[in-house]
């Protein structure tokens, strides 16, 4: 509850942020008026700065935040590798390809859905991989084992990498070369209320079954063997869930771009406080990464104004450090 509350107060004065001075009072005046609740008391252009500038950009953080957290401790669970995050199966580099390619075609306004495209293509080519890891079988005992699953993310994002840094040698021209790498960084500029329905709906259509899905993460904490002891259907469990979360990822890429460390150092902060049972880790962890992206996405559009910082360079600065110190925590591993 506490949680809630601190986000709910996190986007009514993160929207007051900015060059143009707001009150609490202006945000909850501009809500109202737009909900059909009394009259509108605010003059046009400020009722434009909250709206249609400053609330979407902060709900599609918060949205963001949640979803890439959500994503980080499932994919953690089901990889029994501490250092997973949602871009391990080669989302981030064929969310890339698809960005990359209708902006050299001048379409940009179909980045979204290339992004949300390019994402599923990398997802596909991941689990085949896997499965034909395994000759043809979805890995050994009928289950994508972590390994395999790791290692052929990691094969199809140098792919999809190398191709993203092709169409860029090749094509790219002019104000392309801008556009192109302030999408790769990661960036909520621009975001619309469109971005929050989908960033929004995804978290609500994907996220709400991945919160269910605690009882399961928890029996792979034992490993694979005593998960199907306890019951759980090992290979489809693990199928089903990466894939929801490959979707839920793939979404909110082609939204905000590529923000990295949010899923990895989020679930881990969280884990340290209220420790490893996922009925409480998974929605605390949503909580927390909807804070931590509403302030860090407002830290990028003010602390260096009049110009804008993309997220993904400050959730860098943030998660490289933390990163390093989980490497040495877990030193041991092999």
């Amino acid at each position: 509850m506490g949680l809630i509350v601190l986000l709910g107060a996190s986007v009514i004065v993160a929207v007051t942020i900015g060059p143009a001075a707001l009150a609490p009072a202006d945000v909850f005046a501009s809500i109202a008026a737009h909900l059909g609740i009394g009259e509108p008391t605010l003059s046009p252009l400020r009722d434009g700065i909250v709206w249609e500038l400053r609330m979407p950009r902060v709900l599609t953080a918060a949205a963001v935040g949640a979803g890439l957290a959500l994503c980080g401790a499932v994919m953690q669970a089901l990889t029994r590798n501490p250092l997973a995050d949602p871009y391990l199966l080669g989302l981030s580099s064929g969310a890339s390809v698809g960005a990359v390619i209708v902006i050299v075609l001048g379409v940009g306004l179909l980045l979204p859905v290339a992004a949300f495209l390019g994402a599923l293509v990398a997802l596909a080519a991941t689990l085949t991989l896997a499965a034909g890891a395994s000759g043809g079988r979805a890995g050994a005992g009928g289950s994508l084992t972590p390994t395999r699953t790791v290692l052929a993310g990691l094969a199809v994002a140098s792919v999809f990498g190398a191709v993203t840094s092709l169409v860029i040698f090749w094509s790219a021209t002019g104000d392309s070369y801008r556009e192109i790498l302030n999408w790769l960084l990661g960036s909520l500029a621009g975001t619309d209320w469109t971005s929050v329905a989908i960033a929004g709906g995804a978290v609500l259509v994907i996220g709400i079954p991945l919160l269910t899905s605690a009882k399961t993460l928890d029996a792979f904490a034992f490993g694979d063997t005593a998960a199907a002891a306890l019951g759980v259907h090992v290979g489809r469990s693990r199928a089903l869930l990466l894939t929801a979360t490959a979707l839920l990822t793939g979404a909110l890429v082609a939204v905000s771009g590529s923000i990295g460390f949010v899923g990895l150092i989020l679930p881990h902060g969280v884990r340290l406080i209220v420790g490893s049972r996922h009925r409480a880790l998974l929605p605390l962890s949503a909580l927390a990464g909807a804070i931590f992206l509403v302030w860090v996405d407002t830290g990028a559009r003010t602390l260096f104004d009049p110009r804008e910082l993309p997220v993904g360079i400050l959730t860098a600065l943030i998660g490289g450090p933390v990163f390093a110190l989980l490497l040495l925590r877990n030193r041991g591993l092999r």
